[in-house]
């Protein structure tokens, strides 16, 4: 079959970034339009999360693209998760029991400039900024976009078209609004909303608190963390109910409410946020979803992917993470058939949709881990045997939260199966006091293989 040359990427994030080096490496003609201006000529953040979680399976893209050192240089390892009670007493809770195994701090906007800026090195790679797609013609392959600048609209054609424009796809919304092919959708938002906030460095360019952990202030309904940044600085962000409880975002509409309910739950953060106000009252309240869609394509013609495909909920640190392993999904079934564009696309929601459905179901889940059950005593428990299983048997167990995010070689979906299911064996095996902190680790593991074994199999007689 005759390989289709133009690729028409639309959206210049993270995803269509390292899509559009890849696809030039591979030696295709690839121009991407981003409605946005230049991130790298002005500020773009407003508000929206300036960092992120960096992992494995992130890291495994940057190895396929020769930019792992480059990024490294970026970021700021996490080892763990420092807890914060409403006392000011804190809690480090590593995320694994193996020592190499960490995630990072990154800046969304320094990767993002520098995926953008490798592209452009590649001769047969064009960006255009400020150009807005308004919608694509799937069955003829083209899209329609008005330039910002002129005020101009005007058509592109391209041999194939692959949307990263994130949630609020243009391309997924031209399949719905179509009505060419039976299309399935839901969006699912929180009752949560978010905003981002800032703890600022020292006048010295010191961090005010500990630098390499994720900083999580657990209060039940509601909470806050921290990531920390190059500069010394903390991105902070607020998770909090709209309508509910006795502080909501609805609610919290004066510098005066604000400083009464950080002070009340997150007396130790306020101390060294200052700026509390300023940025409480500048920044937007976000809100948080998941989006599921099925098909992610149209033939041969149009393709969805990351975020545009698959937008999850920011709990599990996964969500640029699983765009950029989208990448190398979609990479190793494009070297299996060749520009057999059809082929290529059927193949790779086949096998990557069950995945990013489960980082979905799994953000989710922790979602309710993180404001609430690190915070109980029988979750600090299993924290603590599974770390303990993790450096004694580093090779014979891995928890949940590493099969996710330091086992890339695994898909979500094995990941969440077998991670929910020791979950439940540890948990039962406590609440039944068949095991405890104090035995001996040998007798745990066996015990948690065999709960774990048992458990696995009711969930493959139940279908589940």
């Amino acid at each position: 079959m005759k390989q289709k040359e133009n690729i028409l990427i639309i959206g210049a994030g993270l995803c269509g970034s390292l899509l559009a080096l890849r696809l030039a490496q591979r030696g295709y003609n690839v121009t991407i339009y981003e409605m946005r201006p230049d991130l790298r000529k002005t500020d773009i953040s407003s508000g929206r999360s300036i960092n992120l979680a960096f992992s494995d399976r992130g890291n495994k893209a940057m190895k396929l693209v020769g930019l792992e050192d480059k990024v490294k240089s970026l970021c700021i390892p996490m080892h763990g998760r420092m807890i914060h009670d409403k006392q000011g007493n804190t809690l480090i809770s590593n995320y694994s029991g193996r020592d190499y195994e960490f995630i990072n701090s990154v800046s969304r906007g320094e990767l993002n400039a520098l995926l953008l800026s490798e592209a452009e090195k590649h001769e047969n790679v064009t960006i255009y900024f400020n150009k807005k797609c308004k919608s694509v013609n799937f069955e003829k392959t083209t899209a329609l976009f008005k330039d910002y600048e002129s005020k101009t609209e005007f058509v592109e054609d391209a041999d194939c078209i692959i949307a990263t424009d994130g949630a609020g796809s243009v391309l997924r919304k031209s399949y719905y609004l179509g009505k060419k092919f039976l299309f399935s959708f839901s969006q699912n938002y929180l009752t949560h909303g978010y905003k981002e906030l800032s703890i600022l460095p020292t006048q010295t360019g010191d961090y005010k608190t500990y630098k390499n952990a994720l900083h999580i202030w657990p209060r039940g309904d509601f909470m806050l963390i921290a990531l920390p940044n190059l500069d010394g600085s903390f991105t902070v962000t607020l998770f909090l109910s709209y309508t509910q409880g006795k502080f909501n975002f609805n609610n919290l509409t004066t510098p005066e409410i604000v400083t009464e309910f950080f002070n009340q739950e997150f007396p130790d953060a306020l101390k060294i946020m200052p700026n509390l106000v300023d940025d409480f009252f500048k920044n937007p309240t976000g809100t948080l979803g998941t989006i599921k869609c099925s098909p992610w394509h149209f033939k041969g013609n149009t393709l969805l992917m990351g975020d545009a495909a698959h937008a999850i909920v920011p709990f599990y640190g996964q969500g640029m993470n699983a765009s950029f392993e989208d990448v190398v999904e979609f990479d190793a079934i494009l070297e299996k058939h060749k520009g057999n564009w059809e082929t290529v696309f059927v193949e790779y929601e086949k096998t990557r949709k069950k995945d990013t459905d489960a980082i979905a179901d799994l953000a989710i889940d922790n979602f309710h881990e993180m404001r609430d059950h690190v915070g109980q005593a029988i979750f600090q428990e299993k924290r603590k045997i599974e770390i303990t299983l993790e450096k004694e048997f580093p090779k014979e167990y891995a928890s949940k939260y590493s099969l996710v995010t330091f086992n890339e070689n695994i898909g979500y979906e094995e990941a969440m199966l077998k991670g929910r299911a020791q979950d439940k064996a540890i948990l039962n095996l406590l609440s039944n006091k068949l095991i405890s902190t104090n035995d001996n680790t040998s007798t745990i593991l066996d015990k948690v293989k065999k709960e774990t074994e048992v458990i696995l199999n009711e969930n493959r007689i139940a279908g589940l």
